[in-house]
């Protein structure tokens, strides 16, 4: 039985460029870092192998620091490694692929097309390619098709499957069911997916091992395997993350904001980046977003409060009033009957309470 052990979309050298430049060196570092914990994982589970899918620099000409931290770090694994440039660490000249020198533990695919790699203490072949630009509009899977060898074939690859743009290596479903690989370890899709058998093939994106921005949620980290001496294959998917993100819908709808944002935290935030947006009626002074995400800052890593909620109905009822507050209620609640779509009366909801608020001589923040 060989382990395995499958991760992809490290993007190391990100510029976390959201985060003030305190915690973005942080996060950076800690990336970097990460590498090493992965390092003593495989040696404390035994790992046989390491498949890493591409994109393990965030571009093309990272740090030279980096590499090296890198190298190191797969250096230290007692296992074989094995990577897939992809289109954002893409192999050509003067990438780290060719600049840093490689433990020899570790095999770089370079060939724009399917390359095999044997591992014969494994009684393995693993096949391969790498991008070599930053596109890729051709299937790397098209037409291959695994040699009935008695040996065990797995394939290495940073694509899509049934992409909708066909830049990043658009495999296609038909091609993996005729592979005749026991396993495809995929990267290049941030989110992980569940495991997807075609013909006899197991394929799978173990998503990126960390988040970088609210567009990567939840918990992260890869897939540990084991494939069995008939070419069967059995996938857990292993959280690694130090931080996750998160967003947090609270309705406030005559709630106190606070209280309702606390009742609906999880326990354990210190080490997480979060958007709580708040949702609802509140009054023409909203939900005091600015207030809120002070008084809670220290329990998040980074935390980012904003403030949703639309005016309650009743408020409106003062634009019958006879008084400058009346009159402008009545010229933005014309515009907000008129209004085509949710986003636009948001707008105007705004507008409404910092107008109300200024004639009301009120910080809003």
């Amino acid at each position: 039985m060989i382990r395995f052990l499958h991760a992809a979309d490290f993007h190391l050298d990100s510029a976390f460029g959201a985060l003030p430049d305190r915690q973005a060196a942080e996060r950076r570092r800690e990336s970097r870092e990460l590498l090493f914990h992965l390092a003593d994982y495989v040696n404390s589970h035994q790992i046989d192998l390491v498949l890493l899918a591409g994109d393990l620099f965030d571009s093309a000409s990272p740090f030279r620091e980096t590499g090296e931290q890198l190298s190191a770090a797969l250096g230290r694994m007692e296992a074989r490694v094995f990577i897939a440039p992809g289109n954002h660490d893409w192999y050509g000249p003067g990438s780290p692929w060719e600049t840093v020198d490689w433990p020899e533990n570790v095999h770089v695919f370079r060939e724009n097309a399917l390359t095999a790699a044997e591992v014969p203490e494994l009684g393995l072949v693993v096949h391969g390619a790498a991008f070599t630009g930053p596109d890729q509009p051709e299937s790397l899977l098209a037409g291959f098709t695994a040699p009935a060898d008695g040996k065990i074939h797995i394939g290495l690859l940073h694509g899509e499957l049934d992409g909708a743009e066909g830049r990043y290596d658009p495999l296609r479903r038909e091609e993996a069911a005729a592979s005749g690989l026991a396993y495809l370890a995929l990267g290049h899709v941030h989110k992980r997916t569940e495991p997807l058998t075609l013909g006899r093939t197991v394929c799978a994106w173990p998503g990126c091992p960390e988040g970088r921005g609210f567009d990567e949620l939840g918990e992260k980290g890869f897939y540990q395997g084991t494939i069995s001496d008939d070419s069967q294959v059995s996938l857990t998917f292993v959280p690694f993350a130090r931080h996750r993100y998160e967003i947090l819908e609270v309705d406030v709808t005559g709630k106190d904001p606070r209280a309702a944002v606390e009742a609906a935290l999880p326990p354990d935030t210190a080490g997480d980046l979060y958007r709580i947006l708040l949702t609802g009626e509140t009054g023409e002074g909203g939900a005091g977003a600015a207030g809120l995400q002070e008084a809670l800052a220290d329990r998040f890593y980074a935390l980012e409060v904003r403030d949703q909620t639309r005016i309650a109905e009743d408020l409106w009822r003062r634009a019958e009033e006879d008084s400058l507050r009346g009159l402008f209620l009545r010229e933005l609640l014309a515009r907000r009957e008129a209004a085509e779509d949710e986003a636009a009366r948001a707008e105007i909801d705004l507008a409404a309470r910092f107008g109300l608020a200024a004639l009301d001589h009120r910080d809003l923040g």
